[in-house]
């Protein structure tokens, strides 16, 4: 073959190699939008933090849709106890020394206010009685004598200091009458033998009895103690940090020892003698109170702000590391990023992330992200 018969086959093959090679560049170049297409509809199907759920369809799955609260408060768990209420005990001490005559009652009785606890004869008490009735008989005797000057003076045969003098001495003497029928009430109203018989200051239960037949009693000693039971409040001890948000007329939920709650209010807040800054909180039942005594802990629910964003604490859950709430959409949930405050009955305060029109998922939110959970792992195989 000469040499322009070889120059023309290689320029023929030259020509087929390059139509060839234009061939399969378009046909790559032509597949090459669909697999674009097919990728951008993956992505759509597995779009991070996105679950495509329509909302009848979510209802059906049992996630609850609804709307964001405004105003919250916060809550905080303290320790306490039952106890008797401040001014449900009494100690009943002797106002006179004495020998006990008679003992009414025993620890454990049920009295009324005024009951009889202890009689009891004092020497003491014989003299102040006597002491009133001297009293009253001056009084008597003194008081005649001023009437006496009195028409003296009228009838001018006395002088006006005179009369003056007498009325005095009688007024004298009214003020002693007073002054010994005050320390005779003082030492039990004991009778002119020196009896007396001590009375319960408030109804309840005897839970105290330091007298017994024979026994001698002397002047401010324990005679008894008595609780009224059913009179009962709460006291926790709250620590520096949380004592200064409580306030009176917070409302607490009480954990019953056996089960369940109890409401109460606080109504007194005092500084403890725990540290500085601690505070002993008292709180009234609002409900039946447990047994004196009961080891309880309090959720206490602090005052209400206004106008923040409150969500069920069924919508919060934590995804990958962030706390998160599902806004719902026309298509679905998308799991919003969202910076939480205090928490407060059930409910959590949402201090960014959420305008507060969103429509969210609150009761049933959970699934939502076990679903987002299983795309992920389909994704990643």
């Amino acid at each position: 073959m000469t040499n322009r018969n070889w120059m023309l086959a290689g320029t023929a093959i030259a020509l087929i190699a390059t139509a060839g090679l234009g061939f399969g560049l378009g046909r790559m170049t032509d597949k090459a939008p669909v697999a674009a297409e097919e990728h951008a509809e993956e992505d759509g199907r597995h779009e991070e933090g996105f679950v495509a759920l329509s909302p009848a369809d979510a209802a059906k799955a049992g996630v609850l849709t609804t709307t964001i609260g405004r105003g919250g408060g916060a809550e905080l768990v303290l320790p306490g106890r039952v106890a008797l209420a401040a001014n449900a005990s009494a100690a009943l001490g002797a106002p006179v020394s004495g020998t006990v005559e008679r003992v009414h009652v025993a620890a454990g009785d049920r009295v009324a206010a005024g009951a009889a606890i202890v009689t009891l004869r004092s020497a003491e008490g014989a003299g102040a009685r006597a002491s009133v009735d001297a009293a009253a008989a001056g009084a008597r005797a003194a008081q005649a004598a001023a009437a006496r000057d009195r028409r003296l003076f009228e009838a001018g045969v006395v002088a006006r200091q005179d009369w003056e003098a007498s009325q005095a001495n009688a007024d004298k003497a009214q003020a002693e009458l007073r002054a010994a029928r005050a320390q005779v009430a003082a030492q039990g109203g004991p009778s002119a033998g020196g009896v007396a018989t001590l009375r319960a200051p408030i109804a309840g239960i005897v839970t105290r009895i330091d007298a017994r037949v024979g026994g001698f009693l002397t002047q401010g000693g324990l005679v008894a103690e008595i609780a009224n039971q059913s009179a009962v409040e709460y006291v926790f001890d709250a620590p520096p940090a949380s004592a200064g948000a409580i306030k009176v007329g917070d409302d607490v939920l009480v954990q019953r020892p056996e089960g369940g709650e109890a409401g109460a209010r606080i109504v007194a807040v005092a500084p403890s003698a725990l540290g500085a800054g601690a505070a002993v909180v008292r709180a009234k039942p609002t409900a039946p109170a447990p047994q004196i005594g009961s080891i309880v802990s309090a959720r206490v629910i602090l005052a209400k702000g206004a106008g923040g964003l409150t969500v069920p604490a069924d919508a919060v859950q934590t995804l990958e590391g962030r706390t998160v709430v599902f806004v719902a959409g026309p298509r679905g949930f998308r799991a919003t990023p969202v910076v939480t405050g205090r928490t407060a009955a059930g409910s959590v305060e949402i201090l960014k992330g959420l305008t507060g029109g969103e429509t969210i998922a609150g009761k049933g939110a959970f699934r939502l992200k076990a679903e987002l959970g299983k795309g992920e792992a389909g994704h990643e195989d």
